[in-house]
C-alpha cells in the first residue's frame, strides 16, 4: 500500500471516528429537562413586548418563522433538532423551564444569557402565543 493510499485510509478512519463520537455524544444527551428549581420559576413579565423582533433576529434561522423548528438552518443541524414551539410538548413546559432552556442552551442551541432577563421572559410569552 502506497503512502498516499495509507494517508487517505487513515484520514477516512479518523473522520469516521470523529463522526461516531459526535453522534454518540448527541445521542447521549437524551431528554432535555430543566432542573426542578427552573420549573418552579415564575414569569415576572406580562406580554411579549418586542419578542417577535428578538425571535426574528436570534431564533428564526433554526426554529422557523412560525416556530415549528423548520428554519433554514434546521436541516443541517445534528440531533436534537430545534424544538417545535407550537407542539403540545413545548407548550406543556412551564415558563421557568422555557426560560432556563433559552438561557442555557444545549447542543446546537446556543445559550442566550447575554440577552436581558426581561427579553428572555418576553420570548417565553411569545412562544405561548404560538399554541396550535
Amino acid at each position: 500500500m502506497g503512502a498516499r493510499v495509507r494517508s487517505v485510509v487513515v484520514a477516512a478512519a479518523s473522520m469516521a471516528l470523529v463522526v461516531g463520537v459526535a453522534v454518540g455524544v448527541v445521542s447521549a444527551q437524551g431528554e432535555w429537562r430543566a432542573p426542578a428549581d427552573a420549573k418552579a420559576m415564575k414569569n415576572p413579565v406580562k406580554g411579549a413586548g418586542n419578542a417577535k423582533k428578538a425571535v426574528e433576529t436570534n431564533c428564526v434561522s433554526c426554529h422557523g418563522a412560525s416556530g415549528k423548528g423548520d428554519g433554514p438552518a434546521a436541516a443541517a443541524l445534528p440531533p436534537p433538532k430545534p424544538a417545535d414551539w407550537t407542539s403540545a410538548k413545548v407548550q406543556a413546559e412551564s415558563d421557568g423551564e422555557l426560560f432556563w432552556k433559552i438561557s442555557n442552551g444545549r447542543g446546537a442551541m446556543p445559550p442566550w444569557k447575554h440577552l436581558p432577563d426581561k427579553e428572555r421572559w418576553e420570548i417565553v410569552n411569545y412562544i405561548r402565543t404560538l399554541k396550535k
